[in-house]
């Protein structure tokens, strides 16, 4: 089975599942939301399903789809590390832009 990085690296599963994030949707609001072919779309939601990122539901004659939060997580535990790398550096950043406020402009000092 493909890992949860191979199956949101495709463009299209990625556009779904943030749609889906909104709110359930069926295969047609996903259609016609993404402008996407029906074949396309259920693929492509096959695919979803079966790595457990969404879930469906018959609701009449149609199936409705919603996130399932598991997979995110292990999305979410393998960013810690870089979200502190990240959180590192843009602290730094932000120390570094304060004391150049701080710091009087030099077209300040030279009015004359």
């Amino acid at each position: 089975m493909e890992s949860a990085f191979g199956i949101i690296a495709e463009p299209n599963r990625r556009a779904i599942l943030t749609l889906l994030a909104s709110s359930e949707r069926s295969v047609r609001e996903i259609e016609h939301q993404l402008r996407m072919p029906q074949p396309s779309v259920s693929k492509h939601l096959r695919v979803l399903r079966e790595a457990g990122f969404v879930r469906a539901r018959i609701d009449a004659q149609r199936r409705v789809y919603q996130l399932r939060p598991e997979p995110f997580m292990e999305v979410e535990a393998w960013l810690v590390p870089f979200r502190r790398f990240w959180s590192k550096h843009v602290d730094a950043l932000e120390e570094h832009l304060d004391r150049m406020e701080s710091v009087p402009c030099a077209k300040k000092r030279k009015k004359t």
